[in-house]
């Protein structure tokens, strides 16, 4: 399937923040504030090209679950407050529930500690056909776990397997494992949306002030913030160290959030566009079985 003139046209208003080659990748290079060749005034415009976007994604995805052969893995990390659940629920809005499925982590359970790190994820990555969204992931292994030590100490591994070069290790685990995805024919595409510490301040304070949004407030959400630092050495080596071309990350400025989504939103099409889906095709035989069907409704008095 061929980029339509709606996709083109999504594409106009972003170009999303590949990263490719993580060795070169320098988070102090990407301001959370950018909006391209956008401004202020051009927000109305995203808007409609984003509602454009929806509509060729539901599109694109409706002949992904038809052709039934490759499926999408999206995986959203980000710090609080930046725009994880809005991106999903904004974007993702035209999609067939039937052929989408959502899978946020928190912190794991014992029985998720008694297995590998990749092991509650690998349940519920998606079937062909059909698009998965992680509402954080594994990566949680390589940002979470490295900035509090004593999230390593529960998952009872051997001594032996705790050293300085486990992030190194987990990062070339990671790397063969989306590389297997890939090979069997699933697509990873890695959003890390990119919001500035003061704009979280802001975000978290309407939280705090307005009644209806007190059930999103989290308390842990401060004490993350004291580690805000050590998050993003955290996340800047973890990009280096797990960006691939096959699975690459997408830097996404998110202090404006409507640019986040129509980043994200050009981003997952330009990925299915290039799948060159279609319809499945059928042969003489199930083409007989159809002619014989509407012969016998048209037959129908």
């Amino acid at each position: 399937m061929k980029a339509s003139k709606v996709i083109r046209h999504v594409r106009k208003f972003s170009k999303p923040y590949r990263v490719v080659n993580g060795k070169k990748f320098h988070l102090k290079d990407f301001d959370p504030k950018e909006t391209g060749d956008l401004s202020s005034d051009d927000k109305p415009r995203a808007k409609e090209a984003l509602e454009e976007g929806i509509t060729a994604l539901a599109t694109l995805q409706e002949v992904l679950y038809a052709q039934n052969r490759w499926s999408v893995l999206v995986i959203f990390q980000a710090m609080d407050a930046a725009g994880k659940d809005g991106a999903i629920k904004h974007v993702m809005s035209g999609i067939n529930p039937q052929g989408c499925q959502v899978s946020v982590y928190k912190a794991p359970s014992d029985d998720e500690l008694d297995h590998d790190y990749l092991w509650r994820c690998v349940r519920n990555l998606p079937e062909r056909g059909r698009i998965g969204i992680f509402n954080r992931s594994y990566y949680e292994e390589t940002l979470a776990v490295r900035v509090h030590p004593d999230f390593l100490e529960r998952q009872k591994l051997p001594e032996s397997e705790v050293n300085k070069q486990i992030w190194e290790q987990r990062h070339g685990q990671i790397r063969d494992f989306e590389r297997y995805l890939r090979e069997n024919g699933t697509i990873v595409l890695k959003f890390f949306l990119h919001v500035s510490k003061g704009e979280q301040k802001k975000r978290l304070l309407e939280r705090l002030n307005n009644a209806e949004k007190h059930w999103k407030f989290d308390p842990r959400d401060l004490v993350e913030r004291q580690f805000w630092d050590d998050y993003m050495k955290a996340y800047e080596e973890t990009i280096c160290g797990t960006a691939t071309k096959d699975a690459p990350w997408y830097v996404v400025p998110a202090d404006n959030k409507w640019y986040t989504r129509v980043v994200v939103a050009s981003a997952i099409i330009d990925a299915l566009d290039s799948l060159d889906l279609e319809y499945p095709r059928l042969d003489s035989k199930q083409r007989g079985a159809l002619s014989k069907a509407r012969k016998a409704l048209a037959a129908e008095n």
